[in-house]
């Protein structure tokens, strides 16, 4: 019999999160038709030893080697066969009846491919987390941001975003998504290792005329940067080359160009202002991205033509918007999600 959920956590030398944030999952998705697995990226910790000891009531997925979050993923998932799949960060806690929101909506409403609960800060309980807060969204040149979180941003939750809203992006930490709908649209781009991959995927399902929302009466508290810190360089280098590769495969041909020749200025940008924050290996790498997108150029036109054919009407675009966020928040100074 198929089952209802399946819960997966991607593992990859991660034996202190999921011993830390592992037991909440356990205990709160404790239901009928419901499972927790692991999924583990070949670690070379005790990850694999902890959770047969510790935990043999959660099923084990062993992969042969470390795929990165977007390929772990789309392998751990040929071994799924249930109606809904949560991809969970390892470093998220659950509250108790976490998963019933987001099954009822989803069994009320076909036309949604994926939701996310209302992600909040684990380290700061009253405020918002930076990776998916209540929704994301994002503007005309591809930069994400959500209800909740503008750039660095981060507001306190006060109840100001507790509506179901439609969103263009859910988040990768804890996203509730149709398997079917996952595995149509082509699963997680795994050229992009990690970083974007989410949004990525939800474009594809919006082109696919998909609806994806956001159920903030679902309620987790993420981490958050536990694999890689923010001034990292190599996620400044995931982040500039995905979310190009992102918008050269999903954006319109009426729009690819100009977003594009806007978008290499914004970057030269992004690069001046890291120079001036004394951060020369960040601002470098904007760079080294950019070449290798171009470099990646010829993979990716068999991909787009692929988008681009199964593209339906804009009707269903809610949450990827006109504007610019960066004007609107460095010289507007709209800082937050209610002001924009």
């Amino acid at each position: 019999m198929m089952k209802k959920v399946s819960v997966v956590i991607l593992n990859w030398n991660g034996m202190e999160m999921l011993r830390n944030f592992l037991p909440s999952v356990v205990e709160y998705s404790k239901k009928e038709g419901v499972e927790v697995c692991v999924a583990d990226n070949a670690s070379t910790d005790s990850s694999v030893e902890m959770l047969r000891n510790d935990f043999s009531e959660v099923r084990l997925i062993l992969l042969d080697k470390n795929y990165g979050f977007a390929e772990g993923y789309n392998r751990a998932l040929e071994y799924i066969d249930s109606e809904y799949v949560v991809l969970l960060n390892s470093d998220v806690e659950v509250t108790p009846n976490w998963l019933l929101p987001l099954i009822d909506y989803m069994d009320a409403h076909p036309e949604t491919a994926a939701c996310q609960p209302k992600l909040r800060s684990q380290r700061s309980k009253r405020f918002f987390e930076y990776a998916g807060a209540s929704g994301g969204y994002l503007d005309r040149y591809g930069y994400p941001f959500c209800r909740g979180r503008v750039f660095d941003v981060v507001e306190e939750d006060k109840g100001q975003y507790d509506t179901i809203a439609d969103v263009f992006w859910t988040t990768g930490a804890a996203m509730f998504v149709r398997l079917k709908d996952y595995r149509e649209a082509g699963g997680l781009d795994a050229n992009f290792f990690a970083h974007m991959e989410e949004v990525d995927l939800c474009w594809r399902l919006k082109n696919r005329g998909r609806n994806l929302v956001c159920i903030p009466q679902s309620v987790v508290y993420h981490v958050g940067g536990a694999t890689l810190n923010k001034e990292n360089p190599r996620k400044t280098f995931l982040n500039f080359r995905n979310n190009l590769l992102m918008l050269y495969k999903n954006l319109p041909d009426a729009e690819l160009k100009q977003v594009l020749r806007v978008r290499a200025c914004l970057d030269v940008l992004a690069a001046l202002a890291f120079l001036l924050k004394g951060e020369w290996r960040n601002a470098k790498t904007v760079f080294e991205a950019r070449r290798e997108y171009k470099k990646m150029l010829p993979l990716y036109a068999a991909l787009r033509n692929d988008v681009q054919q199964n593209i339906m009407d804009g009707h269903l675009m809610k949450g990827r918007m006109s504007y610019s966020i960066l004007w609107k928040f460095h010289i507007v100074r709209k800082r937050t999600f209610s002001q924009l």
